[in-house]
Order: C-alpha cells, then structure tokens, then sequence
C-alpha cells in the first residue's frame, strides 16, 4: 500500500511513539500513503484518517481493503485540513484520542506525480496545492509578487542564503515571458545561485519549499492546529510530530516547550529522534526528519 505511493519515514519509531492500545482512537492527521493507518489498524487501534489531496484520501480507500483484509478495522476517512482537527474530529464524533499523528512531509506520491508541481525535475505546471480547491498557485506567486515581496517570502519561508539574487533573477527572467513550469524556475534559481560542490540537495530545493509552504499556508495551518490536538487527546495521549525542515521543527519544539512549562504536555524526547544512516541510504528523503513526541498530563 505504502511502498508504490509513499515510504513512511521513522515508522516504526513513529508507531512505537503513539503506544498504540486495542480499540482506542487514533488521528492520522496527514494520512498521506497510508502508512502509519495502516500499523495504527493493524494493532486495533480505532482510525480517523484526515488529508487536504484528494488523491491521498483516494488511495487509502481502495488500499487499505487488500492491506488489512485478514482483521476487522475501525477507520474513518476525511478530506480536509488538520487546521480544522477539532471541527472535523467532533462532526465524526471521534474526540477524546488516544494519540495524534502529523506527518508534516510531501508524499512521494505528490512530488513524483508531474502535475502537482512539486517537483524541479520536470515540465509540469509551477502548482504545487496540496487541495486542488486553493486558488493560488507557485506560478502565481513567482509571476504575480514584485522583487521585493519574493524576496521576504523566500528569506521568511527557506533561509536561503542567495535569496536577493534569486528573486532578482525570477524577476528579470519574467520580463521576457511568464514563468510556469518547474524546469523553468529551477534553471532560473540555479544561475543565480551556483551549485556548490558540497551541496547535497539541488539548488532549487529551498526556493521550492518556500513557495510550497506559502502557496498551502503550512506554517499558520501548523501553528492553529497544535493546540486543538492538544485539546483533543485524553489524558496520557500521545502528540506524536514529524516534521521536515526547521521551519516546522521549531513551531513544533517551541509549542512542547511552552505547554510543558505550563504543566499541560511533558515532553519525551528531549532531542528529536533521526534516521539512522540504514534509513537515509534506503530513503535519501528522509535525511531532514525529526520526530517529537509529548504526552498530555
């Protein structure tokens, strides 16, 4: 189910996080490929299951009847955004969780599939909306911000380093016709900022992060969404967070940080758990994953 879709990161460390109890609910807030369900299902653990594409909440329908066939299951599925966590868990009446899980990373799925526009190794259309309902695209933004604006979205939403030189770059390259496939903008973002010989990530990987990130609001979405989940779980729930660039990580560690000085959360991972070098050899996209987990007190 999860291999031709998405390859869970830190599954098992995930899974073991969430201490998953027969018959007790669970909310796979990003159900993506279907991964972490699919274990939270197999170990009776009750599932709602909540994704912003379409596509995802598709594909988990279908799959999981082969994938879990053998047991009787509990999941619910539901297309939406976890900033809405509380109103979607209590419309399905699925309150009171035993734990929460965000995988806060893009599918394989999402950045293999060329029409999403998540991708710099392609032709496709500068998109990258993880809904398809959002009406804003990435070739929005890169054709319809001036020098300026581009540029603190790229320094707010990447750290880039050349983030000057590159919104000077987009800017200039638009003059002569709009910007609007990935290849385009990828190109454009590697003359202006030189591969180093050191780099591991292709050039264009921050900028691309950052348009993702303001094109699907993620940051704001994160930030809303944290203290619902907190209000959702039981006591002695598990928030269980997995999260990609810094970006998200520290929302994440400050949000633990302030619950717990506030007696609400205590925190049980004083530094995140990594892949080991096994994983990031098997699975290069995992190198950037931090998983936090806290526990309501």
């Amino acid at each position: 189910m999860t291999e031709d879709y998405h390859i869970p990161v830190l599954l098992k460390e995930t899974i073991n996080g969430l201490v998953i109890k027969e018959g007790k609910k669970y909310i796979d807030a990003t159900v993506g490929g279907g991964g972490h369900t699919e274990e939270i299902l197999k170990r009776g653990g009750k599932v709602l299951g909540i994704d912003c594409d379409p596509e995802a909440i598709e594909h988990v329908k279908e799959s999981i009847k082969y994938k879990v066939s053998s047991i009787k299951y509990d999941l619910t599925l539901v297309r939406g955004n976890f900033v809405h966590l509380k109103e979607i868990s209590k419309k399905v009446e699925f309150e009171k969780a035993a734990g929460i899980l965000f995988d806060l990373g893009v599918s394989s799925h999402q950045l293999e599939t060329e029409n999403r526009g998540f991708s710099f190794n392609t032709d496709a259309p500068l998109d990258m909306r993880m809904d398809p309902i959002l009406s804003v695209t990435a070739a929005d933004l890169v054709n319809g911000l001036n020098e300026g604006e581009l540029y603190e979205l790229f320094v707010k939403y990447s750290e880039e380093y050349h983030s000057r030189a590159i919104a000077r770059a987009i800017v200039r390259a638009r003059a002569l016709k709009p910007i609007t496939t990935c290849n385009e903008l990828a190109e454009i973002v590697v003359k202006a900022r030189r591969r180093r010989r050191f780099d591991r990530a292709h050039p264009a990987t921050r900028i691309f992060q950052a348009l993702r990130i303001a094109v699907n609001d993620e940051l704001n979405n994160l930030r809303q969404a944290l203290p619902q989940a907190v209000e959702l779980l039981e006591k002695g729930g598990r928030l269980v967070i997995l999260s990609f660039h810094s970006l998200e990580d520290r929302i994440v560690k400050n949000f633990f940080k302030d619950k717990a000085e506030k007696g609400i959360l205590q925190i049980l991972t004083k530094k995140p758990i990594r892949p080991d070098e096994r994983e990031t050899k098997a699975n290069p996209r995992s190198r950037s994953a931090k998983l936090r987990i806290a526990e309501k007190l």
